[in-house]
């Protein structure tokens, strides 16, 4: 029960608020429901056996005659992304309090929809409820950017939307296939996990899966939308695609892609890792030659998830271990990372690196912050960035030396071109005019942040301690 109160009181809540036009109340009251799930997922997480398998679960008929059930719970790995989901949302609702938005009912309303989808992602037990929410969470970003983006938003929305929607539907195809193997059809986990396909049908399923989770994380060379929809979609929902929505396509590879075909995946991920990290480099390359700093950030994201999709692939405790931390801390750092684009664009009206300078020398709380949340996307030791890095390149060097060397000249390129705008952007002479130093508003946002980035650096078994069971017990049942 708790688990679909989780799931649906951020889903109700925003389809409510979608209704009314919205007034000064209407953010508050968005936040007040995006808090009440917050502390509840941290509450389960407390009440959590991480020895105990799923836990939390409500298995009820829905649509028997289809094998379709309504099935939710949560395992050591969904907490952690439960956790990630209904942690940062009410920070990044409380990103947007400063700005005045037309239509807040259902500016907040979508973002609370879009946080209630995601969650059903992570709880769902069921193939066909997953699906659901999967093509739910893409609705409410696609309205996002659609509706209060900047520049090109409506030709980068319907690029955002067309690129993941093909890859759904191939994803589709290859969900009712994995139904139809088990007479009556079903859709519940233990029976997909336990489904044995020829190696031609797994390697089908395969490939359908990973085309839609390659276009969502995003992943070279599907990763084209990616720039323009992070640059110009609104602040808020640029956090949301890439704090968390890109997390439930390297989830998916987990939960849905390792069970059910480990042979075809350990046939074919040879050419998959090599593609991912030559990805990373690519994007790390492309990353040092942006002149905006929201783009930048863009291109840094795909060469970070790049490596976390390239640990899951080798299959072993050590990178799955690491792309779980590593899904944490690239979250809380994107979200570090874009609100310090916004407070740059609200003060100074633009991102370019080149039109900024000497920040640090009038705004020391502002140049403090974006230093930790820079430290931790680089991963330096005792941020969070470190563990779950260090353990992806561990896992590939295990298996090949030649992914380890191209994924971690990415790491080193990453350091490059993060500490050279950091240092366009924050050292040298003074640029602006002027620059007013961090509010409380922007303290409320960030300060969590640090905490988080440094908290994590020194205490990753807290993480560790929650998904290890559950993914011991995935590998072994390969």
């Amino acid at each position: 029960m708790l688990t679909t109160f989780l799931l649906f009181s951020p889903i109700i809540g925003g389809f409510i608020l979608t209704l009314f036009p919205g007034s000064s109340a209407t953010r508050w009251q968005a936040l007040f429901i995006s808090a009440v799930t917050a502390a509840l997922s941290v509450y389960m997480a407390w009440s959590f056996v991480p020895t105990g398998g799923i836990q939390f679960e409500m298995n009820l008929a829905w649509l028997p005659s289809l094998g379709i059930g309504y099935h939710v719970g949560a395992d050591g790995i969904s907490m952690v992304l439960l956790l990630l989901t209904n942690l940062l949302s009410p920070l990044i609702l409380l990103s947007t309090f400063k700005q005045k938005n037309e239509s807040e009912g259902l500016y907040y309303g979508l973002m609370l929809m879009m946080q209630g989808a995601m969650t059903g992602v992570f709880v769902a037990l069921d193939l066909f409820l997953y699906y659901i929410f999967w093509e739910l969470a893409l609705i409410p970003a696609y309205f996002l950017v659609l509706l209060w983006g900047s520049g090109q938003h409506r030709k980068t929305a319907l690029k955002f939307f067309i690129y993941t929607l093909l890859g759904s539907l191939l994803m589709l195809v290859a969900i009712i296939f994995l139904s139809q193997q088990w007479s009556p059809a079903s859709f519940d986990i233990s029976n997909v996990h336990s489904v044995s396909l020829s190696p031609e049908a797994e390697t089908f399923v395969l490939l359908a899966f990973m085309l839609a989770y390659a276009i969502k994380i995003p992943l070279f060379p599907f990763h084209t939308w990616q720039p323009d929809t992070y640059t110009q979609a609104p602040t808020a929902g640029t956090m949301l695609l890439s704090g968390i929505m890109l997390k439930m396509g390297l989830y998916s590879i987990i939960r849905w892609v390792l069970p059910v075909a480990p042979n075809a995946l350990m046939e074919h991920r040879t050419w998959m890792i090599w593609l991912i990290v030559i990805g990373i480099a690519y994007a790390s390359i492309i990353a040092i030659q942006q002149k905006d700093l929201k783009r930048l950030f863009a291109y840094s994201s795909i060469a970070h998830v790049g490596l976390i999709a390239a640990g899951i692939l080798t299959m072993s405790t050590e990178g799955l271990m690491g792309s779980m931390l590593q899904m944490v801390a690239h979250g809380i750092n994107a979200v570090g990372l874009f609100y310090i684009c916004a407070i740059l664009m609200e003060r100074t009206q633009t991102n370019e690196i080149a039109a900024l300078g000497g920040i640090r020398n009038i705004a020391p709380w502002f140049a403090t912050t974006y230093f930790v949340v820079l430290l931790g996307s680089v991963a330096l030791p005792l941020t969070n960035g470190f563990p779950g890095e260090f353990m992806l390149l561990s896992s590939l060097f295990q298996l090949n030396w030649g992914w380890s060397l191209v994924a971690g000249s990415g790491v080193i390129l990453g350091a490059v071109y993060m500490f050279k705008s950091y240092q366009g952007v924050m050292l040298g002479e003074t640029k602006v005019s002027s620059f007013s130093d961090l509010d409380n508003w922007d303290k409320a946002i960030l300060i969590p942040i640090v905490i988080a980035i440094v908290l994590m650096g020194i205490l990753p078994n807290v993480i560790t301690r929650i998904a290890q069971p559950s993914i011991e017990q995935l590998l072994q049942s390969l």
